[in-house]
């Protein structure tokens, strides 16, 4: 079974639509969504847990069409968004209380665990955190009531290096169950290319790739050579090139590269920029 699949989905504003999107999520998996701000990451996002109606297309999550069993569908899914939506005045005590009563499969002593191990007072109200403070409250009760899918919308944004290594890892931990999986946006590009299985690449409201990361990075590569030696390459195998008076770089399709040369990694932020290029 699929953890998500979107079919088709459009929804209209204004000066931006969302169109025709098609994403299939597999279980056990972890996806990276890839934009620019208002490129319809957020929108994505919110067309999935209700908060916003679409206008055609269909979302299946976890099985199941997402506006049937609307309450049994969100008691398997943990939500962190931008900002997290709790009161002020709320401690994390507070917090176990009201999930206790929200979520039917919550577990209080996971949450206690993961509170204690983001270092989050125990006293502090919750308007007195940072944001990077608030983003792991949010975590610690995503992760508490028995989640299937995670649906994380800049999760990781404010925390500090050290802090997003350790809320990477214990994504990835999550995901190690079969059941698990986790649809994740940041703009923090590295991060997602440590963690995902797969990327989503998505401009002004069209999908422009999804493909596996591994697959991706093996199908593309960067050359450093003299401007003559790029000049030798097959033009088909260059999508975008630099030449200075210091030498010229390429990104490339590796298939299309002459075996005697050599072709680098490229990472996945070189290749959204690339394609966000082509695209304007």
């Amino acid at each position: 079974m699929n953890a998500l699949e979107i079919k088709n989905l459009t929804k209209k504003y204004d000066g931006f639509t969302l169109d025709n999107l098609n994403l299939t999520l597999p279980s056990g998996c972890i996806m990276g969504l890839i934009g620019e701000n208002g490129a319809g990451k957020s929108t994505t996002m919110k067309l999935l847990l209700n908060m916003i109606r679409k206008d055609s297309g269909s979302i299946s999550i976890l099985g199941r069409d997402n506006l049937e069993n609307e309450r049994l569908t969100k008691e398997e899914i943990g939500v962190v968004l931008d900002e997290v939506g709790l009161p002020d005045c709320v401690t994390t005590k507070d917090v176990g209380k009201i999930m206790k009563h929200t979520f039917r499969t919550w577990k209080q002593e996971e949450y206690e665990r993961l509170v204690k191990e983001f270092k989050l007072s125990a006293d502090k109200q919750f308007k007195d955190y940072s944001r990077g403070m608030k983003m792991k409250l949010g975590l610690a009760i995503a992760l508490s009531h028995d989640s299937k899918l995670l649906i994380l919308d800049e999760a990781t944004s404010g925390l500090d290096p050290v802090a997003r290594d350790e809320v990477l890892e214990l994504l990835s931990d999550f995901t190690r169950d079969e059941n698990h999986s986790i649809l994740i946006s940041s703009h923090i590009v590295s991060d997602l290319e440590k963690l995902c299985d797969y990327i989503a690449f998505i401009h002004q409201g069209k999908l422009l790739l999804c493909e596996e990361k591994d697959l991706l990075l093996g199908e593309y590569g960067i050359v450093r050579c003299d401007a003559k030696e790029l000049e030798n390459l097959d033009p088909d195998a260059i999508l975008q090139k630099r030449v200075t008076p210091y030498g010229a770089q390429a990104i490339v399709k590796r298939e299309l590269v002459p075996s005697h040369m050599q072709v680098g990694q490229i990472d996945i932020e070189e290749l959204f920029i690339y394609m966000i290029k082509e695209e304007r």
